[in-house]
């Protein structure tokens, strides 16, 4: 498969037994972008990335990294390629200098270039002042910097990072995005995969996955502007209530709860009329209710949902 992206897929297909994994899969990815896989535990992300980093070998269908073929030239992929996930292998036993020095080893960067490029590591990833102490010591943020570094110790053209935010507080992801974006603007290539919302805003292009299957594919704000329905939000003071009867009313396409904020997805905007009248009507006391731009989650419930219901009525 010839191509100038980065990342080229086709039709990509993972079965274990009777069970598709990853369901005819299509997307590319331009070189220097960030692409996001989002989709719950189970969706067929991993799966999906371990094929394209030659790891798995797909059941059907073709994909490409950096112009090499995934079923005859994965050794050539492992090469070009950095790869982070959550369980990404640091040895507790080393500071942060000797794993980035064992790494780059490994990836084969030339013994005469190892030590300035663990310590220009040092300096990318942020680590200045704590690269002689024991990595046992580090807390999950630095410890997810210095795998980052360890990842892209070989100067890879393009980076895998499954899950690689699982567990960090929301200020060390913003700061971990921040480096990625550094990277990406030198021409590095990123394939991301998140159930993290807020962590799939910094993508250029989304993939939502769901059951195996890419059930949505384009920018973040056009996702949100294709969105089906008109969607309110309803600030009041019994949401359980108000999600019971809003799930009951025609015209409603989809009730969730955001906190003490409940969504509520119309087929109109004129249906906010009655659904006043139906809190009036329920004794339920509103603060507010207003027409709000979807997030990203609300887009993908909504995806899901029509997934599902598409389902149901297939059967």
């Amino acid at each position: 498969m010839t191509t100038d992206n980065a990342i080229e897929v086709k039709n990509l297909t993972r079965k274990f037994g009777n069970f598709f994994a990853v369901d005819q899969v299509n997307f590319s990815i331009p070189r220097g972008e960030i692409f996001g896989l989002l989709g719950p535990n189970g969706a067929g992300k991993t799966t999906t990335i371990r094929m394209l980093c030659g790891l798995l070998m797909p059941t059907e269908g073709e994909a490409s990294v950096l112009g090499f073929d995934v079923r005859h030239e994965a050794e050539e992929i492992k090469k070009h390629i950095g790869y982070m996930s959550q369980r990404f292998s640091l040895y507790d036993d080393l500071t942060p200098s000797e794993n980035l020095d064992f790494y780059a080893r490994l990836y084969g960067v030339p013994r005469r270039e190892v030590g300035a490029r663990v310590d220009e590591l040092i300096d990318i990833s942020g680590l200045r002042g704590h690269e002689k102490i024991l990595t046992r010591e580090l807390s999950g943020a630095w410890r997810q910097r210095l795998a980052l570094a360890c990842a892209i110790a070989h100067h890879p053209p393009m980076l895998f990072l499954d899950e690689p935010t699982a567990g960090v507080d929301p200020v060390s992801r913003r700061e971990f995005w921040d480096l990625i974006y550094e990277m990406a603007g030198q021409d590095v290539s990123v394939l991301a995969t998140t159930h993290y919302m807020d962590e799939a805003e910094y993508c250029n292009t989304i993939g939502m996955m769901y059951r195996g299957r890419l059930i949505a594919l384009s920018d973040p704000d056009t996702l949100k502007l294709e969105m089906k329905g008109v969607l309110f939000e309803i600030e009041c003071d019994d949401p359980g209530l108000a999600d019971a009867i809003f799930r009951e009313m025609p015209g409603v396409l989809e009730v969730t709860l955001h906190g003490v904020l409940l969504h509520v997805t119309t087929e109109k905007k004129q249906m906010e009329r009655q659904l006043k009248k139906e809190l009036v009507k329920a004794n339920i006391k509103t603060t507010r209710i207003e027409q709000v731009l979807p997030s990203l989650e609300d887009v993908f419930i909504s995806m899901v949902e029509e997934q599902r219901v598409g389902k149901l009525v297939d059967r």
